[in-house]
């Protein structure tokens, strides 16, 4: 008889609860089950004097998370059931919005591939650690679909128009840049984490971080300010890319060459949504909750994923196909109020 392994491992180690997402080959991407399972020990652990912090981490070797089980949102999407995806972003958005809050120190571990969902579960917590193997990332537009998680929140915020050019190439960055950028705080090196884990045991983060973290390298992507300040200040998708191409930098083009892949309704719904600038993290969670469910009705998230995933032939049908085509009044449809069915965290 063969047993199943849970899909997230929980155990409190001395004063330390400790959060494994604990599916490798999939590069832990995360399941309803699984959003559950963290919610449930966060509850539990909120109230056990015993614990003192919480870590969150990923199995294997690859990374922390590459974002949701879009596969399964996919399916569902493809059977008209709606029921998985608003069930899974209402749940997922929560969690995001209760570890902003968390009473306690939750240090996430964003180590490898934290795209997606894994920014989500980690840098929303108080202590967030990267090293040099992070590639941390928000790649949603090359799929049909938005930045989630928060993730239009911490991009708006991020220096200047760096948030931005995250957004729309979909370019993941390395664990200095991730820091410059403001989404991740400490940098360690990725052989003094088992070190780094077992010093927080004793429950005292910041004393840990203290011996463990590191002065964090250079951040690569501030040698390409200008020119991303330059082209990205544009309040509009195509004079952003008309200005990329005005670039003489190799960079400048190789950004508007990824800009050109995604789908054009998602590059116009993701800087519009980063433009409004939500004043809190669950107003940011309220609006990409709309967005979430318009890309799955009337956006091109099931042609990405498809194109992505399913049949991977990298070549998505996009619709409409031209940014030209994606008019003001389209655009609006993915923020028009859901009225009861709002996910409703901003009035919590």
């Amino acid at each position: 008889m063969t047993s199943t392994a849970p899909e997230v491992l929980l155990n409190v180690e001395g004063a330390l609860g400790r959060i494994t997402l604990n599916r490798p080959k999939a590069i832990n991407s995360l399941t309803l089950e699984m959003v559950r399972s963290i919610t449930e020990a966060l509850e539990q652990w909120r109230s056990d004097d015993r614990v003192r912090a919480v870590l969150i981490e990923g199995a294997g070797e690859r990374g922390l998370c590459a974002g949701g089980d879009i596969r399964a949102l996919y399916d569902a999407a493809k059977a008209d059931d709606d029921s998985l995806p608003k069930a899974f972003w209402s749940e997922e958005y929560r969690l995001n919005a209760a570890l902003s809050h968390y009473p306690k120190p939750v240090v996430g571990l964003m180590d490898g591939v934290c795209m997606g969902g894994g920014v989500g579960i980690t840098a929303h917590g108080s202590h967030r650690v990267v090293t040099e193997r992070s590639k941390v990332g928000m790649p949603e537009t090359g799929i049909g679909f938005v930045p989630d998680v928060g993730g239009t929140y911490l991009l708006s915020r991020a220096p200047g128009e760096f948030g931005t050019h995250l957004a729309l190439t979909g370019t993941p960055v390395g664990g200095a840049d991730a820091i410059a950028l403001g989404l991740a705080d400490d940098f360690v090196p990725s052989d003094r984490l088992e070190e780094l884990v077992a010093a927080l045991t004793d429950g005292e983060v910041d004393a840990a971080l203290a011996r463990f973290a590191t002065e964090r390298p250079p951040a690569p992507l501030a040698a390409h300010r200008e020119w991303i300040e330059a082209a990205y200040s544009a309040d509009r998708v195509e004079d952003v890319l008309t200005r990329l191409r005005a670039r003489p930098e190799e960079a400048a083009q190789q950004a508007a060459d990824a800009i050109e892949t995604k789908s054009p309704t998602s590059l116009k719904i993701t800087l519009r949504a980063l433009r409004s600038r939500p004043d809190t993290l669950e107003q940011a969670l309220d609006q990409e909750y709309r967005l979430a469910l318009a890309t799955v009705s009337v956006g091109d998230f099931v042609e990405g994923v498809r194109a992505t995933l399913v049949d991977k032939d990298k070549d998505p049908k996009w619709s409409p196909e031209r940014l030209d085509e994606v008019t003001d009044e389209f655009v609006e449809r993915f923020f028009a109020p859901l009225g009861a069915a709002e996910l409703g965290l901003a009035a919590d």
